[in-house]
């Protein structure tokens, strides 16, 4: 029998990571994570497991974030009571990650429930529950980094720094195939870059027969900052936002972003670089996190400033309770507001930007990729007018956007951590990011010479590979895929929304007899498609929205 690896997610999306990889003495997954962007992408958590939770024997995880981690309890709600191996540090974020989670999830499906009501249709259900997060939680496994560990029979793994998050990892497997022949798989897991602020550089041995890689930054350079160059670059945003006379917001990741924004924001001011009136963490999430950060320190390469050193600060405050941040609203200058989620597509971010966005001297402050047809990636592409909480709200701020915070490699970082890796004998499969950063990689990957072009592959959602140790023996397509490949970089949802806003603006723009006029020819069209006697859509269940640890 072959070992036969399953690509479940993260196959032409930066998000849903899951494989599942089939051996003679069982199966097992390696990450388990949330599908987050547009409708379509988060439409995919909805839809039934591609597989039996129950025949899972065990789980690797390589690190926290939701994209990664946030489909565990939904295993464990169908019924699924496997272990889940992590780093130590990992298992910490999760205790407050997947409740964070589950409760986004139960209070989406009640909102939605009571839209429902409304209408007569039937309640919504969330994706799962409180208690499922809990219960995932219970079979928590750890392992130390460098050590190898039998997870189950015929398997074995060890985990490397990944350098992305606190605890993240890439995880070395040998599966031993039905001759008894260990088949050799290396799993990148998110990789962090050359310069971060807590971690050493990623690593790991080299020489493989499968490598899996991410690629969310394939064909794509970040300017090439040291830290005191970052450093430097955020003092320069802070200065100009706060010489404006408002505030500063700062869409962050409740996991490792704000983290270390706090920690360059403490070392600015104690420096004497930069005096802001007040800084705020606005994230009951972020903040239960950095205390995360703060019980693991002894693990962080670079820290200038220590946590009490930070923290001690009368300006620093972070913020739990629902009345404080409401209370924020009176502020109206010389603040900065670092608040979750890092594509402002759920949580107190949303508020803030509202409150913020309409008045000329504040400065919204981006400080990662932003996904397409997320709220940040709709500011950032210059909208005038955006759509929160169902309401127009004028983009009149200041929009700005650094690159260098992001805890993922750049391309020339995936290329040497590809390049250390290598030889993969059988095949290097780039997966975790949109097909054109793969498309980008790959053809980087092959211009090296060290692979051939049938050695570096782009899977699909659902493809699935039988491997040997000699190669790919066979590789297939699924009957049946759960989505139409097409929809995922963009999907009718964002187009209708960004179509109505640009036609809203354009009706105010045109003179009274014009509106008139195009306001009939819209109807004749509709008429034309059949619109008035197109039946009511059926109800679905709730789609879950973007945690507010979404990834990057």
């Amino acid at each position: 029998m072959t070992v036969c690896l399953h690509f479940h997610g993260a196959a032409g999306t930066v998000t849903g990571s899951c494989y599942r990889i089939v051996h003679p003495g069982g199966q097992f997954l390696v990450d388990c994570g949330l599908f987050q962007g547009n409708k379509s992408v988060r439409d995919l958590n909805l839809k039934p497991t591609p597989f039996d939770p129950r025949q899972i024997d065990f789980l690797l995880l390589t690190h926290a974030h939701i994209d990664h981690a946030g489909l565990l309890p939904k295993l464990y709600g169908e019924g699924w009571r496997g272990p889940m191996w992590m780093t130590e540090p990992t298992a910490g974020l999760l205790e407050y990650l997947l409740p964070d989670s589950a409760g986004i999830q139960e209070s989406e499906a009640e909102r939605e429930t009571k839209k429902r009501g409304r209408r007569g249709d039937e309640p919504a259900r969330p994706l799962y529950t409180m208690e499922d997060a809990e219960e995932a939680l219970n079979h928590r496994r750890t392992c130390q980094y460098r050590e190898w560990f039998e997870p189950g029979p015929g398997v074995r793994a060890r985990y490397w720094n990944a350098g992305h998050i606190i605890g993240s990892a890439s995880i070395e497997v040998e599966v031993r195939n039905g001759d008894g022949e260990p088949v050799r798989l290396m799993f990148s897991g998110d990789i962090g870059p050359d310069e971060k602020v807590f971690y050493a550089e990623p690593e790991g041995p080299s020489g493989f027969d499968y490598i899996l890689c991410e690629s969310t930054y394939g064909g794509r350079e970040r300017v090439d900052y040291t830290l005191a160059q970052r450093r430097e670059a955020l003092k320069s945003e802070i200065n100009t936002a706060l010489q404006r006379g408002g505030n500063l917001i700062i869409p962050a990741f409740a996991v490792e972003r704000s983290q270390e924004l706090l920690h360059d924001i403490g070392l600015l001011i104690k420096q004497g670089e930069i005096d802001p009136r007040l800084v705020v963490l606005d994230s009951p999430l972020a903040s239960k996190v950095t205390g995360v950060y703060r019980k693991y320190a002894r693990m962080f390469e670079d820290t200038e400033l220590s946590a009490d050193e930070l923290f001690s600060d009368p300006r620093f405050r972070i913020i739990e309770a629902v009345e404080e941040s409401k209370a924020l609203n009176a502020i109206k200058g010389g603040a900065i507001i670092l608040s979750a989620s890092g594509m402002a597509d759920a949580g107190r971010i949303k508020h803030h930007l509202r409150n913020n966005l309409i008045r000329a001297n504040a400065t919204v402050l981006f400080v990662g990729y932003q996904a397409p047809g997320t709220l940040g990636q709709i500011i950032l592409s210059g909208a005038r007018e955006v759509r929160i909480h169902g309401n127009l709200v004028p983009v009149r701020a200041a929009v700005r956007a650094m690159g260098n915070y992001s805890a993922h490699a750049d391309h020339s970082e995936l290329m040497d951590w590809i390049a250390e890796r290598l030889p993969a004998h059988g095949a290097l499969f780039l997966t975790h990011g949109e097909d054109e950063e793969r498309h980008a990689l790959r053809d980087a990957v092959l211009a090296t010479g060290r692979l051939g072009g049938d050695q570096v592959i782009l899977p699909q959602l659902d493809d699935y590979f039988e491997l040997t140790v000699a190669g790919i023996k066979a590789a297939r397509q699924p009957e049946a895929r759960r989505v139409d490949l097409r929809q995922l970089p963009q999907d009718w949802h964002n187009q209708f929304s960004d179509f109505t806003i640009r036609l809203s603006q354009r009706l105010h723009e045109l003179p009274d007899k014009d509106k008139l006029t195009l306001m009939l020819a819209l109807q004749g069209q509709l008429s034309a498609l059949g619109a008035e006697e197109s039946p009511r859509p059926v109800p679905t269940p709730v789609t879950p929205v973007e945690t507010q640890a979404f990834d990057e």
